[in-house]
């Protein structure tokens, strides 16, 4: 498959310009570093001791620094919401850039976690030296008592050594916990461990407060490597008997040493104060519970919840945030708006798949099993649901579906979710965007998944009949799994019934299609669903055509 070097640009560009900009920021200061304590004066007598331990170490806490401050900004979801909807400050390409947001905060743990591998190990051999290379000359330089001291007890008794045997324990358990697997099978556990940044943070303040590393203060004074009074090595006085001979090669008092100035936290105080500030807004807007309208069982284990709160406000393709302290309350877990609130409906809903001991929970919680006694003496009683608190809402690739001429919205399964409310928002009347037409093609395993937003696509498609704009709609429909097929029979359901295909769509016969008919344009693709598939229309994406038109591939990035 020819890649088109526009389409590789509009899909690949800005995301490997950021990276190469990434690698370079990170490449420039383990090499500034690196040479700075390797040449530098003030760390000669430091280098003679601990050699090429001391660059590394040095190079990569650099490093580290960098990405535990570049870490959590991707993380401040308000901002990039902020920054997202004002169309006045951020262009397409530059919102498109933000969607990347959750890959580069990924990138940034990789490389704390690889890098925290290599500082770990320098100071390793920096211990070893410590011990085996203890100087006489200059006790201040020593973090060893003595010379032979076990390593192990300078580890174990310096604040250096003991906060940096926790800050491993703690990055391990984020690191491991932060696997695919686990995150599948026990969100719970990542979602615990991921917290201990709190924590991690903390003692990474204070990590640098014991000053291991001391660099001379008076070089004018003592030039690195000059003749002292009471030097009598034969070794020493032979490579500096030119300088002898002269007396500005002399020493003109001893050497003076310091441990450096913390500087992690000028590093890391800017994000973290914003990600703090980011969190505390984010707990003033959450913190009054919603009210739950309805709740409503769906085939194939999904639950429609309706909910109501005060001053909400949403754009279609957002997303929001579910705490129920009924289940947990410290778990947190993102859902894709279905409806968002209109001048005439102030109502928002998300459609959920019961998949997941948060789910169960939360699902039995909803909708609890029907009581004997209850059923015994019927009685009046009103359904009361649990506690429910909203996050958000926050921004997310589907928003931009509605500022391309042609759009095509790739939905799979539970996937439709996104769409769902943009084609509520078609349905309600919305004006002021750029979109022309919409393709519209949904993938689902099982006949009565379709049945989620039957209804929804049957009126949008009344709808653009009635205003004699059948074009600007192109629906597909496709099931996969074929034992016990059965139609869509209800006559209300006919427009739906037409545009049911049995099998897996021919993606690049189907992009070629759409290229066809829209010669020269921009156009918009949007998944959300499983990886098969985004990593197919990815590729295509990328592909050259003889049609001139150029698909821009976005994908939601938590689904």
């Amino acid at each position: 498959m020819v890649v088109s070097v526009r389409s590789w640009v509009a899909n690949e560009g800005g995301k490997h310009l950021v990276l190469m900009l990434w690698l370079g920021a990170n490449t420039w200061l383990f090499m500034n570093t690196f040479l700075l304590y390797s040449t530098g004066q003030q760390y000669h007598y430091l280098y003679k001791m601990l050699g090429l331990g001391l660059c590394i170490s040095r190079a990569s806490a650099s490093v580290l620094n960098l990405n535990c401050s570049l870490v959590l900004l991707p993380m401040c979801r308000s901002l990039l919401t902020f920054v997202r909807g004002t169309h006045a400050v951020s262009t397409r390409k530059t919102r498109r850039l933000l969607d990347k947001s959750k890959t580069f905060h990924v990138a940034c743990g990789v490389a704390i976690c690889v890098f925290s591998v290599v500082h770990v190990s320098a100071h390793l051999v920096n211990v070893v030296n410590f011990s085996a290379s203890y100087s006489d000359d200059f006790p201040a330089l020593n973090l060893a008592r003595y010379r032979g001291e076990d390593p192990k007890m300078i580890i174990f008794t310096t604040i250096p050594g003991i906060t940096g045997v926790l800050l491993v324990l703690i990055l391990f358990l984020m690191f491991t916990s932060s696997s695919y697997c686990v995150r599948v099978s026990n969100y719970e556990i990542f979602w615990y461990t991921h917290n201990l940044f709190i924590i991690f943070y903390i003692i990474l303040m204070v990590h640098m407060v014991g000053g291991a590393l001391k660099y001379q203060t008076n070089i004018e004074a003592h030039p690195p490597g000059c003749l002292r009074t009471n030097q009598s090595s034969t070794e020493q006085q032979g490579e500096e008997l030119e300088q002898s001979e002269d007396e500005e090669g002399r020493c003109r008092e001893d050497a003076y040493f310091q441990p450096h100035y913390p500087q992690t936290w000028l590093w890391v105080s800017g994000p973290l104060c914003l990600y703090c500030v980011e969190r505390f807004y984010r707990y003033i807007r959450s913190s009054d519970p919603v009210t739950i309208v309805t709740v409503v069982r769906h085939p194939c284990d999904v639950i429609e919840l309706r909910m109501l709160k005060k001053n909400f406000s949403a754009r279609p393709g957002q997303y929001i945030v579910l705490n129920c302290p009924g289940v947990s309350s410290f778990e947190n877990h993102p859902f894709t708006l279905t409806t968002c609130p209109t001048e005439n409906k102030e109502t928002f809903g998300i459609h959920l798949r019961v998949v997941g001991d948060w789910t169960e929970r939360f699902t039995q919680l909803l909708l609890p099993p029907p009581r004997i006694d209850l059923e015994i003496l019927p009685m009046v009683q009103q359904r009361r649901y649990p506690k429910l608190y909203v996050d958000g809402p926050f921004g997310s690739p589907s928003e931009e579906v509605f500022n391309y001429d042609v759009s095509l919205c790739v939905a799979g399964g539970i996937g439709v979710t996104p769409f769902a409310c943009v084609l509520h928002a078609l349905l309600d009347g919305w004006t002021g965007f750029r979109l022309q037409r919409l393709y519209f093609v949904w993938v689902c395993r099982e006949l009565q998944s379709f049945y989620w937003f039957a209804e929804l696509l049957c009126a949008l498609h009344h709808k653009l009949w009635q205003e004699n704009r059948p074009d600007y709609f192109n629906l597909k429909l496709y099931v996969s799994q074929t034992d016990g097929l059965l139609s869509m029979s209800e006559e209300k359901y006919r427009p739906l019934s037409s545009r049911l295909l049995v099998g897996r769509p021919k993606w690049k016969l189907l992009l070629d299609e759409i290229g066809k008919s829209n010669k020269h344009k921009r156009v918009g693709v949007f998944c959300c669903g499983p990886k098969g598939i985004s990593r197919t229309l990815h590729r295509l994406c990328n592909s050259a055509r003889s049609s001139g038109t150029t698909f821009e591939f976005n994908k939601e990035s938590f689904c």
